[in-house]
């Protein structure tokens, strides 16, 4: 079988029965399950970066060649990561496989060129690799998808964490922090695209600098991350749809520009410290007695 996921040919057989994918512009995440299966072979060959993590199970043999050279024999456990850059094929067979695996594919184009040159890699711990897929599994899992920003944020701390890990120098060129003009500019740009996804790229390119220098520079003045910012304004936005309007959480949910309740839930529990059926019930419990009262008093007037 094969399956394409932004420029990756997975070619394996048997199929996995169990599988979720999720894009963005400049990259993908998919995850799959794969009960127990005795044997699996195929060979992987991508257009784009793809960084691969066993998150649960394994296999008791995994075996493999790239067309670069490297090649691996031995078990495959949670937590191992695996790096393949784009171009590269890999041929590969497993045995005694039953497991779960996520891979970020990253486009080439939406990363540092370095990257391009790097050599596959195996390793059976990458904490903080492994904790990004495993988490971008848990967050599929909760709301059916994942969040543009979010997405966009990682796929740049993914780039930078492969040149650092490489050994080679991350530039960090550019402005320091906006200008308050410029902070200005983009709060009232996240405003006005808050009812949809958002990508680092549609804050920074107004501003003519890179979507790493943006988010270095933005973070310097306004003392948190473009993620937190939108996160904030989202969450204003929804509360002010929760006091003023009937309409469902879903449906705000929606108009805030997230991708589920579930996700809206777990900003309100992060920003506010409670969720957006408390809110409105806490809200509506002030607003209405104090209405009373007003009322009260012009009669009594």
């Amino acid at each position: 079988m094969t399956e394409l996921v932004t420029g990756a040919t997975w070619a394996v057989s048997p199929r996995p029965p169990s599988q979720a994918t999720c894009g963005w512009q400049g990259g993908r995440f998919e995850t799959a399950a794969r009960p127990y299966t005795r044997a699996v072979e195929g060979n992987i060959r991508s257009d784009c970066h793809l960084i691969m993590a066993t998150t649960k199970g394994g296999a008791t043999r995994h075996e493999f060649r790239t067309d670069s050279g490297l090649r691996y024999s031995g078990r495959d456990r949670a937590g191992t990561v695996s790096f393949l850059p784009a171009g590269c094929e890999r041929r590969l067979s497993l045995e005694h496989v039953a497991w779960e695996w996520g891979a970020i594919a990253v486009h080439p184009g939406s990363v540092a060129a370095d990257i391009m040159s790097m050599a596959p890699f195996i390793e059976p711990s990458e904490p903080f690799l492994y904790g990004l897929i495993a988490q971008m599994n848990n967050l599929l899992s909760a709301d059916g998808a994942l969040d543009t920003t979010y997405c966009s944020v990682m796929t740049m701390a993914v780039a930078e964490y492969l040149l650092r890990r490489s050994g080679r120098p991350v530039r960090a060129k550019g402005i320091r922090q906006l200008s308050p003009r410029q902070l200005r500019m983009t709060m009232d740009r996240i405003d006005h695209l808050l009812p949809q996804p958002i990508q680092i790229a549609d804050l920074a390119t107004p501003l003519g600098i890179s979507e790493g220098h943006f988010y270095r520079a933005f973070r310097g003045a306004a003392g948190r991350t473009p993620v937190q910012a939108i996160s904030e304004r989202r969450v204003e936005r929804a509360a002010s749809l929760l006091a003023q309007t009937d309409c469902s959480v879903n449906r705000i949910a929606l108009e805030v520009g997230l991708v589920s309740p579930s996700h809206l839930a777990r900003l309100f529990r992060t920003i506010l410290g409670t969720t957006p059926s408390e809110y409105r019930r806490e809200f509506r419990a002030v607003a209405v007695p104090a209405r009373n009262d007003q009322d009260e008093a012009i009669r009594s007037g």
